[in-house]
Formats: structure tokens, C-alpha cells, sequence
């Protein structure tokens, strides 16, 4: 197994100041026009930069030494990094959903993807046109009050391994068939937590990310490649991480 290594950052995170970023960067954020997209994309960046620099325990003034990686997207689409303007040994992967981001990070030699999702309730609709029957059936078998929860660690499963495989979606999400291990055990201990903090306002801060939270998860391309990983779901977001070789637990970066 090859270690997996991840780390979060919120909006509140992201410094009002760009002078974090490398030269490409910043021509890049001067093409977006739009607020939003300019602050999901800076985010995005910076939680990439932050998990890179304590991956490689680097040392000296914070922003010059994040101005020194670069992430430059591939011709697939996918985040590359660069490190003093040199092609860095490292995969990473990226995900996004205001006001929260996600970057896994290991070693170059394999394939990598990890996603973030919102928990949302979705129509029948939905289900039919990106699921396979397998994984309707899986939805139909759950109790309807864990039914958003499911679709979104299955959606975001068929994201991190669409990822992995660089295509992202341009190709079919019924290609990828989601499997994960222990999740009526991971959907019963999040209904858990959020009665215990409903009846307990002490346990109102953020939900812990300790090692016991991440369930095992399998993804299998029709075209016969099989990703492994895992997922954790916390308060209304879920994250999912794969990879190929398979990756061990994954580790918290610490900032």
C-alpha cells in the first residue's frame, strides 16, 4: 500500500493577498472573471499550497516559500505541481465545495483522485440518468432518511475515480461503479454524532477528523481498472479518496 496524505482548508483560511502565488498563477486568476469562480479557484490553490509545503516539511517565510510551487493544470485538466519552476515527483488531486477544499497528496507513480461533496437531496431523476442499476439498488435497499447522504458518497466516489483516471466528466459516470465497504456503519455513526450534538451545544465545534472516521470504498472501471480508497463524512459534506496502487489510511496533513 502507498501512503495518502490530505488536507482541508476553508474560505476563512485564504489570505485577502495573492503575493502566495507563482507567476503562472497569477496570470491565470487574471483570466477569471467571475467572483466566485476567482475565490473557489484561489481556495482551491491555496489548500493545495499549504498541503504541499507540510508534505514536504518545508521551511522559511510562508508565502515566498507558497509562491515557490506552482500548480499548473495538465493538458487532461488535472493539477501538476511544480517546484521552483521544475516538474515535481507528486500526484495530487483536488476538490471544492465553497466554503470548504480538499487536496490528497503522494507520490508521483500512480493514480490519484479525491472529491467533496454536499450532502443535498436529489430527484428520481438524477438517480436514473448517472447510476448504475447496481447502485440504484443500493439507494432503493437504503432508509430514505440516508438516502441524500448515500447519493453523495456515491457521486463523489464516481468523481474521485473519474479524477484518477484524468478524464474527469467527459466520460460516462456509469462507467465507474461505486462500492463502499461499511457504509450503513459510517451513515449510522454520522446520525449519531449530529443527535449528540443537536442535544449538547458543548459539541457544537467542528467535527474531528480522527482515524476511526474513514470507511473503506472500492471503484471499478467497466474497462477492467479497479481503484481502491476511502471515504468520511462529516456534518453535510462527504469526502472520498482513491487510488491506484491502493492507498493506506489517509494521513491528516498538520499545518
Amino acid at each position: 500500500m502507498r501512503d495518502v496524505f490530505w488536507l482541508e482548508q476553508t474560505e476563512a483560511d485564504v489570505p485577502p493577498e495573492n503575493d502566495w502565488l507563482g507567476p503562472s498563477e497569477a496570470v491565470q486568476l487574471d483570466g477569471l472573471r467571475f467572483a466566485k469562480r476567482r475565490a473557489d479557484w484561489r481556495l482551491g490553490r491555496w489548500t493545495a499550497k499549504r498541503a504541499l509545503a507540510a508534505y514536504l516539511n518545508m521551511s522559511g517565510d510562508g508565502h515566498e516559500t507558497l509562491a515557490g510551487i506552482e500548480i499548473r493544470p495538465a493538458a487532461s485538466g488535472a493539477p501538476e505541481v511544480f517546484l521552483a519552476n521544475r516538474p515535481a515527483a507528486l500526484a495530487i488531486s483536488l476538490s471544492h465545495r465553497a466554503p470548504t477544499a480538499i487536496c490528497a497528496v503522494m507520490p508521483a507513480g500512480g493514480a490519484l483522485g479525491c472529491d467533496l461533496e454536499e450532502i443535498e437531496p436529489h430527484s428520481d431523476a438524477f438517480l436514473a440518468d448517472y447510476f448504475t442499476t447496481e447502485e440504484q439498488a443500493l439507494v432503493a435497499r437504503t432508509l430514505p432518511a440516508n438516502r441524500p447522504r448515500l447519493l453523495a458518497l456515491l457521486w463523489s466516489g464516481k468523481e474521485s475515480a473519474l479524477k484518477a483516471l484524468h478524464v474527469g466528466l467527459r466520460l460516462d459516470t456509469r462507467s465507474v461503479i461505486v462500492s463502499p465497504s461499511s457504509w450503513l456503519n459510517g451513515l449510522e455513526s454520522q446520525a449519531k454524532e449530529e443527535v449528540e450534538r443537536a442535544e449538547n451545544p458543548a459539541l457544537a465545534s467542528p467535527p474531528s477528523y480522527e482515524s476511526g472516521s474513514w470507511f473503506p470504498l472500492r471503484v471499478r472501471y467497466t474497462k477492467g481498472q479497479i481503484f481502491h480508497g476511502w471515504w468520511l463524512s462529516t456534518g453535510s459534506l462527504v469526502r472520498t479518496l482513491v487510488a491506484d496502487p491502493p492507498p493506506g489510511h489517509p494521513i491528516r496533513l498538520r499545518i
